[in-house]
Order: C-alpha cells, then sequence, then structure tokens
C-alpha cells in the first residue's frame, strides 16, 4: 500500500478567532468579550476576508490542480468546514474527520495575550523555549499533533492508494504534517517554524505529490511538495524535492555532542 499520489492541504481561511488573536498582539483586547471568552474555538466562523480567501483558493485549486478529487476530508471545527464549502470544488463529498481538528490550546485558547502571560508564567517561558514539544496548559503539542496525523496517513495508505486527496484543516496541523511526511529533525522543524517567510497563511495550499513535475514519473513516495498562498501571489515555492534524512552512528554521535553537557560528572 502506498499513499495518494497528491495529497492536497489548504488551511482554513481568517477567522474570528484569527482577527481576535491578530488584534490582541496589537494591545486591542475588545473582541475578548464575555460571550466570545465562552464560545468553543470550535465555532469560531469565517471573517468575510476568510470567506473570500477560501473562494480564492478552490479558484486555484481548480485551474492549477483539478476539477475532481477522489477523497475530500475536512476538520469538524465550523471554520474549516465553511472553509471547504467555499472552495466551491465541484461534487465535492466531505469527510468530516476529528483527527484533522486543530491543535488543542486548552486553557488558553480564548484568553487574551496578556492574560495568558498573567496565568502561567512558568508556561509561557516554556512556549519560547521549547516550541515543538511544549503544551499549553491542558493543550497538546506540535509533537503530540504530528503523532495523531500520522494516524490518518494509515487511512490514507488502506483507503487512497493511488488517488487524489484535498484535505481542509487548520495551520498548526499541517506544519504538524509536515514535520511527520518530511521526516523532519527537531532542528528542521524549529528552523521552518522560526522562519516568518514560511509561515502557514489563512488560504495556504499545500500539495504534496508522487508525481515528478518533470517527468511526469509516479513513485512510491511523495517526494515532491509546493507551497502557495494564493491571495498573495509572492508566496509560491514552485515544485521542491523532498528528502528524508537518516543518519549514522557517527552522525548522531556529531548531533548529540553539538549539545553541551550541564553537569560535571566524574
Amino acid at each position: 500500500m502506498t499513499m495518494p499520489i497528491d495529497l492536497v492541504l489548504v488551511r482554513h481561511g481568517h477567522s474570528e478567532g484569527n482577527l481576535a488573536v491578530s488584534r490582541s498582539k496589537k494591545g486591542d483586547d475588545s473582541l475578548y468579550t464575555p460571550d466570545f471568552r465562552e464560545r468553543p474555538g470550535h465555532r469560531w466562523r469565517l471573517t468575510p476576508e476568510g470567506q473570500e480567501q477560501a473562494a480564492t483558493a478552490g479558484k486555484w485549486i481548480l485551474e492549477n490542480i483539478r476539477t475532481r478529487f477522489d477523497r475530500y476530508y475536512a476538520s469538524p471545527y465550523v471554520r474549516t468546514q465553511e472553509t471547504a464549502a467555499r472552495l466551491d470544488l465541484p461534487d465535492a463529498e466531505w469527510r468530516l474527520d476529528q483527527r484533522l481538528r486543530e491543535r488543542d490550546w486548552g486553557e488558553i485558547g480564548s484568553v487574551p495575550i496578556p492574560e495568558q502571560a498573567s496565568l502561567y508564567p512558568r508556561n509561557i517561558v516554556l512556549q519560547k523555549t521549547d516550541a515543538l514539544y511544549w503544551r499549553p496548559p491542558g493543550g497538546e503539542s506540535i509533537a503530540d499533533a504530528r503523532m495523531r496525523v500520522r494516524t490518518f496517513f494509515d487511512t490514507l495508505h488502506r483507503e487512497c492508494e493511488g488517488q487524489s486527496v484535498v484535505v481542509v484543516t487548520h495551520g498548526d496541523i499541517i506544519s504538524a504534517v509536515r514535520g511527520a511526511l518530511e521526516y523532519l529533525s527537531d532542528e528542521q522543524w524549529l528552523a521552518f517554524d522560526g522562519d516568518n517567510s514560511k509561515k502557514i497563511l489563512n488560504g495556504h495550499i499545500y500539495h504534496y505529490s508522487r508525481r515528478d513535475p518533470s517527468t511526469g514519473e509516479v513513485g512510491r513516495y511523495l517526494s515532491w511538495r509546493r507551497a502557495v498562498c494564493p491571495t498573495d501571489t509572492a508566496i509560491d515555492t514552485g515544485w521542491e524535492p523532498i528528502t528524508r534524512k537518516r543518519f549514522s552512528n557517527a552522525e548522531l554521535l556529531e548531533r548529540v555532542n553539538a549539545v553541551e553537557p550541564f553537569l560535571e560528572v566524574q
């Protein structure tokens, strides 16, 4: 069994939660009303900007990838369902899969950024020093999410060999997919996550393929990736080959020796 020939990942459009967070980063917490705090994040809707991003992403997919897919998956969150529908892909039959839900932000999911720091000062320090393994209070790390998406890969292996699949999900889940699918080391993932030019934006599309874009030959593995954001034409990586790193004993020791020991053990 192999993976689909084409796997297309779409991040949902700009949501009410995205709007509240972006304003909070600028010092405006006015959107964090009591009603907003009480509404679960999975019930956030798209903003008008997000609706347009979804429509633009759908048009790009139809013009640049294909008009029909064999499988259509979406996170069950309201903003991803709305994005999936507004892609307006012909004859789509969407399957809602909880494994594609947003990373769990636990107790800080609907809390303004300054309040997060006052409520959980130690936890926020860990967020800055250990981004891959950091868990929000009562929440989920990217490493946790990476293990979750691996079970979704199992389904694709069993049921979608040789097919085309489109998935509407969330930014951190696409990041987890990239880490798991490309076998990114911790250092590679941190470099990717810390590079502002590689941020996964609303409406961003990640297209993985087993088909060599130069020759058309279909290989055994998803070996090619391109990333585009149709609402920002400057963001288009073109097709890039995927190199999955393995390590020899010597290379592992070289990596270990790059980390200075903290204790002098006699």
